[in-house]
């Protein structure tokens, strides 16, 4: 398997891995990702950015996708009950949207995508890797939790939902 940049053709199947994530959350009464979003829209948009990312097997089937930037997520900047590790100022990673496929679920693709993302960190000097989750999805907390990241407070979207923040220092 490897790791590489989506195109537009990866699109519906991107799209297929969001819709099963989807309906993992909702089976789990999380309503993160209920209400239109992550959309092809904005898959379109993080390929144009080249922040698109995908997993693929030797068959060049799209097992999980990611977006991952360097850019900073205007959401961050303010931080409630907590802050973060690395200041704001500095550059850091940023993943969002990540999923995996229903039939590759505890293959390790997740902690795969996580351990590329910090390789790239590391070749290009970046200390600091951040994400943030929904507070009731317990699955991915107990991920970034297991790798390494530290809870640092709670942000708010653009769309106002609650999320728990985390980052870990990349070394």
């Amino acid at each position: 398997m490897k790791i590489r940049l989506s195109n537009i053709e990866d699109i519906p199947a991107i799209m297929t891995i969001i819709d099963d994530a989807r309906e993992l959350l909702a089976s789990l009464h999380i309503d993160q990702w209920q209400n239109g979003y992550p959309n092809a829209a904005q898959v379109e948009n993080d390929i144009k950015n080249n922040e698109s990312y995908v997993v693929v097997n030797d068959d060049n089937i799209v097992m999980a996708t990611s977006m991952f930037t360097f850019k900073k997520e205007p959401t961050y900047k303010e931080v409630i009950d907590g802050n973060w590790l690395v200041d704001e100022d500095k550059v850091y990673g940023v993943i969002h949207r990540m999923a995996i496929k229903k039939e590759f679920r505890k293959l390790g693709l997740a902690t795969f995508l996580f351990s590329e993302f910090h390789q790239t960190l590391k070749d290009k000097n970046i200390k600091s890797l951040k994400i943030d989750t929904h507070e009731d999805n317990l699955g991915m907390q107990s991920l970034i939790k297991k790798l390494g990241y530290s809870y640092c407070g709670i942000i708010y979207t653009g769309y106002n939902a609650k999320r728990l923040a985390f980052e870990k220092v990349i070394l």
